[in-house]
């Protein structure tokens, strides 16, 4: 007798989200997302973060790296900072936090000005250990550089497909 009302609620909600034009971006209607998201040529990028940046968004893209044939270009620039967050009473700092901030711009094969850009900032920390373990510190560091990259690949997939999937529907 309980779930009578949930499938009337949950019925009722998916009734109005196709109401109102709803359709999920990776849906079958977005079926043009995906290939549009792979002739997304993404230019390389300094440093071992952007290394790590540029291959997060190869894999999320199901891009091959080459530029042939490549519709659009991602050019991409980065700044890492690190700040001390935690000291103890004889100053030494136990944690940092590390922010990584990326300006992008999506330009056209054809064209040198932007149709999309943007900034986008990731914040991961990490600890720093002891005397002993001090390879543990770099490692710490290391993988909050990389969730970082990540994190801002994962964003930077949704914003570009977002603003496809928008100009794509829109009549030219």
């Amino acid at each position: 007798m309980g779930s009578l009302p949930l499938k009337f609620v949950a019925s009722s909600t998916l009734l109005l989200l196709t109401g109102c034009g709803f359709q999920p971006l990776y849906g079958n209607g977005g079926g043009v997302i995906g290939p549009t998201l792979q002739n997304v040529y993404v230019e390389p990028i300094s440093d071992r973060v952007g290394y790590e940046l540029r291959n997060s968004l190869l894999d999320l893209f199901n891009g091959t790296g080459q530029a042939d044939n490549a519709q659009y270009r991602l050019k991409l620039s980065l700044t890492e900072t690190e700040e001390a967050v935690i000291l103890q009473t004889n100053t030494a700092i136990t944690r940092y936090n590390y922010t990584l901030s990326a300006h992008y711009e999506l330009i056209p094969h054809a064209s040198t000005q932007a149709v999309k850009a943007g900034d986008i900032t990731s914040l991961a920390a990490y600890n720093v250990a002891a005397a002993p373990f001090l390879y543990s510190t770099v490692t710490a560091q290391r993988d909050a550089k990389n969730r970082a990259a990540n994190d801002i690949a994962e964003r930077l997939r949704t914003q570009i497909a977002v603003y496809l999937r928008t100009s794509a529907a829109q009549p030219r």
